[in-house]
């Protein structure tokens, strides 16, 4: 028995022919799905990156317990069970999270792996005083080490997609013979930055430039339509290229007959906004479908049904029980999958509803027609907690002053009998909040461009969420955050979305470009600049107080108006009123020095 895990990060379901996308043409993705199983109603669970990757490892949600950070020394890992039983699991792998604070603790959990640098910024090459050299160019350091590794990376052959999936390649062809292991192929394409190499540029139309559009800041667009075009097609040739890789791994198997007894699963960990609904990215807007529905393929020798698809709702929780099943091994009475392989088997759904959400954010649940996206009752987002035993951050550990007045936590159901660490936490740039509650029928509405008003339906998906959280054994103050109740019964008041509607409607709509805004460089000045100006004070105490009275006292330092509005903490009918009424505030300011410098 072997398998192979084809990973990759960010892929959009809905852009791949195989789920009716017509935007790019991947006959390696056409050709997987003849040869597999295609999921129709597969969502993510915990995001983003590493909170994904630790369900892939552990079976179960996190996200209502912790934001990103490593496994825990409680978390079952389906790599190391599968060691343990004499499977030789092997990772290769240019993810660049593995080899921060925040994901350390992953690939060691592999008999072996293999590690491949220079995506994302990754501090990879060493050329000293490349930074200050770059630093009259847009973006934070890890965009100028970036410009740094791509210039190691000017081909195909020394791209580090092409120098990942060649070792993998190589472990198939070592181990073609060999019984008992493990491949999990995981690469970083094609999340940002969409750096391809120029032959599937040319797929796209993009002509050869250092002057790329590849790297959307996360946020809402305030691009032009130019860019916006730009940025999907640099995106499509990344797809291109992953789209070649996975026709290697196929290329492979059919050379080596792997199908015989090989099992194959080719997923992603979420989706990647491209300009609809407004918005870049991820993460700091509601999950909605483009990001929360994900493709899955899965080839299963222990039934052989190929060129099918299932409705059954599956999820990434699911992969490690299907991995321990398809070895033999039993699954951890904490992990909370199923084995797919025996779903598909016998054409049934593993659960009525799937949950998902990102620490801090809103929590969802879908039952295959509706979404329900719930979020925090107040502004303040609180209490939010962290329970952990490992307290990192992504690439930082955590501070002193957050350290400073932990408490140990009961144990919790899934944690072995530990008590662990419960720290306060904030959902720093993200506002769950402004969005308000959501309800989507996606039956009706498969866009998610009309949220429903509907207390018979919302009160039945709160009733859903709550037994999912309880499941899940949810801390008592993400209830209290989410306004919900831990017990008894759900009543009128605990229902949000007329309630939230007004909120959520003036959040929903797109920020104007910054080409269509007079007045955008004043608007995209520092917060404190513009508060030391008189005349500009007044305009925001006139069209947004609150931004003076709350923003301006969290916000991050040197943000803005357009920065804040980026992510939602300020509506796109407010930044109008303010640039509009910047034209008399402006010529009232004409000799006044803007914070002590000319405008």
């Amino acid at each position: 028995m072997r398998a192979i895990i084809l990973m990759f990060d960010s892929l959009n379901r809905h852009m791949l022919p195989p789920y009716g996308g017509a935007e790019i043409e991947t006959p390696n993705f056409t050709r997987l799905a003849e040869r597999s199983v295609t999921f129709e109603n597969f969502s993510i669970g915990s995001m983003p990156c590493m909170p994904a990757r630790r369900e892939m490892h552990t079976g179960r949600y996190n996200f209502l317990h912790r934001s990103w950070g490593p496994l825990e020394p409680f978390d079952d890992s389906m790599p190391e069970l599968l060691s343990r039983r004499g499977i030789h699991t092997h990772l290769v792998s240019d993810h660049p999270h593995y080899w921060e604070d925040g994901g350390a603790t992953y690939h060691t959990r592999y008999t072996t792996w293999e590690g491949f640098r220079g995506q994302e910024g990754d501090a990879w090459k060493a050329v000293v005083g490349s930074r200050a050299s770059f630093a009259a160019q847009p973006g934070p350091v890890v965009r100028a080490q970036d410009r740094v590794n791509r210039t190691y990376m000017d081909s195909e052959a020394t791209h580090v997609q092409t120098r990942t999936v060649d070792a993998g390649i190589d472990f198939l062809d070592t181990n073609a013979e060999a019984d008992e292991w493990l491949l999990q192929l995981e690469l970083f394409d094609p999340h940002e930055p969409f750096f391809a190499p120029q032959s599937y540029r040319d797929l796209h139309g993009l002509p050869p430039t250092e002057d790329r559009f590849d790297w959307p800041t996360y946020g809402r667009v305030v691009e032009d339509e130019d860019q916006v075009d730009e940025a999907r097609r640099e995106y499509a040739s990344l797809v291109s290229f992953c789209d070649h890789s996975l026709g290697r791994v196929l290329d492979a198997m059919d050379r080596h007959d792997l199908w015989r007894d090989t099992l194959l699963i080719v997923n992603t960990d979420h989706g990647f906004l491209l300009g609809e609904r407004g918005w870049w990215a991820k993460s700091v807007q509601p999950w909605f479908n483009e990001l929360a529905h994900l493709p899955f393929f899965l080839w299963d020798p222990r039934h052989g049904m190929a060129g099918q698809r299932s409705d059954a709702i599956a999820q990434t929780i699911d992969l490690a029980p299907t991995l321990l099943g398809f070895f033999g091994l039993d699954i951890p009475e904490d992990m909370q999958g199923t084995d797919l392989g025996s779903v598909i088997a016998a054409e049934r759904d593993p659960r009525d509803s799937a949950l998902w959400g990102i620490h801090g954010g809103h929590v969802n649940i879908g039952d295959g027609r509706f979404v329900y996206m719930r979020a925090p009752e107040s502004r303040e987002n609180a209490p939010l907690e962290e329970f952990t035993l490992m307290p990192t951050h992504m690439r930082q550990r955590f501070s002193v002053s957050e350290l400073a007045a932990w408490e140990p936590a009961p144990p919790f159901s899934f944690t072995k009998g530990l008590r662990t660490m419960r720290t306060n936490s904030t959902s720093a740039w993200m506002n769950a909040w402004a969005h308000g509650t959501l309800l989507f029928d996606l039956q009706d509405d498969p866009k998610q461009e009309s949220p429903l008003i509907d207390d018979a339906v919302e009160r039945r998906m709160v009733e859903l969420l709550i037994q999912a959280m309880h499941a899940n054994d949810a801390p008592a103050s993400q209830f209290e955050r989410l306004g919900l109740p831990v017990d008894g019964e759900i009543l009128d008041a605990h229902l949000r979305c007329r309630v939230d509607a007004e909120r959520a409607a003036s959040a929903a709509e797109p920020l104007p470009a910054l080409s269509a805004l007079r007045h955008a460089d004043e608007l995209s000045r520092p917060l404190p600049e513009i508060v030391g100006n008189a005349a500009l004070r007044d305009v925001l105490e006139t069209e947004a107080p609150d931004l003076l009275h709350t923003e301006v006292l969290t916000a991050p330092r040197g943000a803005s108006i357009i920065d804040l509005a980026r992510r939602a903490h300020i509506p796109a009918a407010v930044v109008r009123r303010i640039d509009a009424a910047l034209d008399d505030a402006l010529d009232d300011a004409l000799d006044e020095n803007l914070n002590g410098a000319p405008r």
